[in-house]
């Protein structure tokens, strides 16, 4: 007990509970310096770009270092807001309002994967401020090596430095848990009957990977795959007419990546003669440059010019109620025994 202390202890920290949510990351500002040191520390992360250094290295620094800052600047231009890009600003607020749900008790912070707030100093700061036991939960619904598995070795190197370490736990991939298929129905549900027009198609769109990570041993595919069938499942009972596909986006470079591909999708789609499509990402805990600006912007523009009608992109969980109700339930069932 801290009562009990020499007059000369140094000051002890009350004892708390921590959760860290962790996403993947962003650049500090829309401008191309600032892009290129996000790209920068993504991009050499042996996990996302699966090429040897001597190989890689050349074509990083060397091309799209130089070429790539700047485009991307202009797309994080169209969606940076007052708080930043979308994505550090949702998951702001996530942590904000899961402290509201866990209470006092809890302390609830967030980190970025790459940029910042960093998650190494995240871990730190809540193990100085008392917490000798973190649930780390990074908020990639499905496990994928260039994501999950980055997440826990930054982790880990974090953890390598410390002298004093705290308990750690980590959240699971969630992608066919009854609250995540649950809390995407109910959303979509809403944003379905929001729209001023009713959808043929509602196209469920995943971040892209390399296919050969499949062949690898990479679940993410099949995990992509469980959660839309699990999804169209559980919204045919109100949607009986409503037609679900799945693609992939973000395609990056020249190898093969997974199929089919959302731009290609969004044409064919129009060019055969659908003219309304809704478009949803189950793969994304929270909006972001994929999916305010490619599915969005891009996605619109791409299915307009094919010759649809109308497109909606529809809102990733982010704060919603159902999003923070089943973020809630997973973090509460992790933190079982703690408190």
């Amino acid at each position: 007990m801290t009562d009990h202390l020499p007059a000369n202890h140094p000051p002890v920290a009350k004892l708390r509970v921590g959760v860290l949510l962790v996403n993947l990351g962003t650049p500090d500002a829309p401008t191309p310096k600032a892009v290129r040191r996000y790209l920068k520390e993504f991009l050499s992360d042996p996990r996302v770009v699966e090429i040897p250094k001597l190989v890689w290295w050349p074509i990083l620094n060397g091309i799209i270092l130089n070429v790539r800052p700047k485009k991307s600047a202009h797309a994080y231009e169209q969606v940076w807001g007052p708080d930043g890009s979308p994505l550090a600003a949702i998951t702001k607020a996530q942590a904000a309002a899961l402290q509201a749900r866990l209470g006092d008790g809890v302390m609830v912070r967030w980190a970025m994967r790459y940029g910042n707030p960093a998650l190494g100093a995240e871990v730190q700061a809540m193990k100085d401020a008392g917490c000798e036991r973190i649930l780390v939960a990074p908020l990639y619904p499905q496990y994928s090596g260039a994501t999950t598995a980055t997440v826990i070795d930054a982790l880990g190197a974090q953890l390598a430095k410390m002298r004093w370490q705290p308990a750690i736990r980590t959240l699971p991939p969630y992608y066919d848990d009854a609250a995540h298929i649950e809390a995407l129905r109910a959303d979509t549900v809403r944003q379905l009957a929001a729209l001023d027009f009713t959808p043929e198609v509602l196209l469920l769109s995943f971040h892209g990977m390399p296919e050969r990570t499949l062949h690898l041993g990479d679940p993410y595919h099949c995990q992509c795959r469980k959660t839309a069938r699990l999804l169209a499942q559980a919204l045919a009972p109100t949607h009986p007419d409503l037609r679900i596909e799945v693609s992939f986006q973000s395609r990056f470079g020249r190898a093969k990546w997974l199929e089919p591909a959302t731009d290609a999708v969004l044409d064919q789609l129009a060019k055969a003669g659908t003219r309304r499509v809704a478009i949803a990402a189950p793969g994304f805990s929270a909006d972001c440059l994929e999916t305010r600006e490619e599915l969005a912007i891009r996605g619109a523009e791409d299915f307009k010019a094919a010759g649809g009608t109308h497109f909606a992109a529809l809102d990733c969980l982010n704060t919603s109620d159902a999003g923070m109700a089943m973020l809630d339930t997973l973090v509460r069932r992790e933190l079982a025994g703690w408190i």
